[in-house]
């Protein structure tokens, strides 16, 4: 719009230079400015009043509110109700607040809020944040005759998920039908009010059977600074009470997982490293419960924990190449490890890490330095192995690398710099390189174990070395990863996954035929 005035106002300048005779009057000169400007002022007016219109939809549809001039109440004097009071003081709304005891409660809020009996309040506004618990409503009864016609926002929780057979917001509207309710602002805590959605979440949910009270509550929502979503009618406003009751419900099979994971080669460490010792030759290696043993097992979970990763993607293909498409669901259990697969490989970054922080702690250990000490003592001839100074040489080069790709892939997950990437910059990132970095945690095991899985002095207990155990994951996902990669297993996977149906194709025929296409069956896909 700002190169369409440019381009009128050079036009005009251009037109005035060419019909103006060379000895035009200063007063005409000056005349020719004044509407040049007066134009540039016009456009920029007719600019403005593009800008306001929606970008779809008729303008019609849009409802325009002056929402400074709404009436805003709130019943409650709890804290979250004087954190709500000053974020609408502070976003320019009028506040009143109804209180059983006003005298009593008016010191609480801030000064630009007028706290007085809720019958008054009530009757001088037409939004009213209901900010008291469920078991409360019914003190509310006695005030029905007031509440008719006003729109009541909801901004509770319960204590427990599905406390309740209705959502508090449908028991208000049950006690209330002359009323407009409004579920919302339940997702957001005090402290969020307070601060002006400068910290926490910044969604507010929203829902309510009428479409201009959403409409109404989602742009005061915006107003105070935060992101309204419309889900919809009050019949989703449990789903929404439920939201902030869950305790990461994505991270609890995960985080479950690991500690399982790391319980069993814990007690496979400690058996191999402790008790063997002290049963066979009675030495006491109890020393190694808190550094030794758990710098053992966090590569190992942490390595588990990575394979796990990418072992459903080769179950989801295997299963889309039985069926011969991909228009069945996956079973409900492949379908939540689907969803999980952030959380796993978040997990395996922290295991990871703290491996590495525990390996460059446990030189500063008493213990290894009495055990450098004696063999120093022991030696007497040089002991110089060139074998052991490669393998652990390149054991260290691949430890490091792991370690490194795995904190590139952690830093990709998180939604700030996930949202800079594009989809195929995403996908390389996180399907490629997380193979490449399974390829490397295995190359660092297998150098880490080089010959010891072949050492029958090894096989505590006849227990194998733990590293073993560990590889028997990441090395299936390899080698289905290798066999989904072969031309012809690879070819028909990308065809299922473009739409071609093994059970169920088309035919084409040239033009002018009295059946465009026909179907065949899947006795005659191999001529597709």
């Amino acid at each position: 719009m700002g190169l369409n005035i440019l381009a009128v106002v050079l036009q005009d300048l251009c037109t005035r230079d060419s019909c103006s005779p060379s000895k035009v009057s200063q007063h005409s000169y000056d005349t020719g400015i004044n509407l040049t400007m007066w134009k540039i002022a016009q456009l920029q007016r007719m600019a403005r009043k593009e800008m306001v219109k929606p970008l779809l939809g008729n303008e019609s549809e849009i409802h325009h509110y002056d929402l400074q001039k709404i009436a805003v109440g709130i019943l409650g004097t709890g804290d979250f109700a004087r954190s709500l009071a000053a974020r609408l003081v502070c976003s320019g709304y009028g506040v009143i607040i109804g209180s059983r005891h006003p005298k009593r409660t008016a010191a609480l809020f801030p000064t630009a809020t007028e706290v007085t009996t809720q019958r008054e309040a009530i009757g001088r506004v037409n939004v009213i944040f209901v900010a008291v618990y469920h078991e409360h409503y019914s003190t509310l009864s006695e005030l029905r005759d007031v509440l008719t016609g006003k729109i009541l926002v909801d901004v509770s929780n319960n204590m427990q998920i599905n406390e309740h057979e209705e959502s508090n917001a449908e028991h208000l509207a049950s006690l209330f039908p002359a009323c407009t309710v409004v579920k919302g602002f339940n997702v957001i805590s005090a402290w969020v009010l307070q601060s002006g959605a400068k910290d926490g979440n910044k969604q507010v949910m929203i829902c309510s059977d009428s479409q201009e009270a959403r409409c109404i509550v989602a742009d005061m929502a915006r107003n105070m600074g935060f992101i309204p979503v419309d889900v919809g009618s009050l019949s989703s406003a449990k789903e929404i009470e439920n939201l902030p009751l869950r305790l990461f419900p994505l991270w609890k099979i995960p985080v479950l997982l690991a500690l399982g994971l790391f319980l069993f080669f814990y007690i496979y460490n400690f058996i191999r490293k402790v008790i063997h010792p002290y049963v066979i030759k009675g030495q006491n290696t109890f020393y190694k419960i808190p550094i030794d043993l758990v710098n053992v097992t966090l590569p190992c979970v942490a390595f588990v924990m990575l394979s796990l990763v990418y072992l459903p993607g080769v179950l989801a293909a295997i299963f889309q190449l039985r069926n011969g498409t991909k228009y069945r669901r996956f079973p409900h259990w492949l379908d939540q490890w689907l969803q999980q697969r952030k959380q796993l490989g978040l997990l395996s970054f922290f295991c990871g890490a703290l491996h590495a922080v525990y390996s460059l702690c446990l030189p500063m250990r008493r213990s290894a330095r009495y055990q450098l000490l004696n063999e120093a003592f022991k030696q007497v001839e040089d002991v110089w192995v060139e074998e052991e100074v490669w393998r652990k040489e390149i054991y260290l080069f691949f430890g490091i690398l792991a370690i490194g790709v795995l904190s590139l892939l952690a830093v990709t997950s998180l939604p700030s710099v996930a949202d800079s990437l594009n989809w195929r910059e995403f996908n390389f990132i996180q399907s490629r390189l997380g193979c490449t970095a399974l390829v490397i945690s295995t190359l660092h095991a297998l150098t880490f174990g080089w010959c010891k899985a072949f050492d029958s002095a090894q096989y505590k207990f006849y227990l194998p070395p733990t590293f073993t155990i560990a590889l028997v994951v990441p090395c299936v996902v390899l080698l289905a990863k290798v066999y989904l990669f072969l031309p012809f297993v690879n070819r028909k996977l990308t065809r299922i996954r473009r739409g071609w149906e093994a059970s169920r194709q088309m035919k084409f025929h040239e033009t002018g035929h009295a059946n465009q296409f026909s179907d065949f069956s899947a006795e005659n896909t191999s001529i597709v």
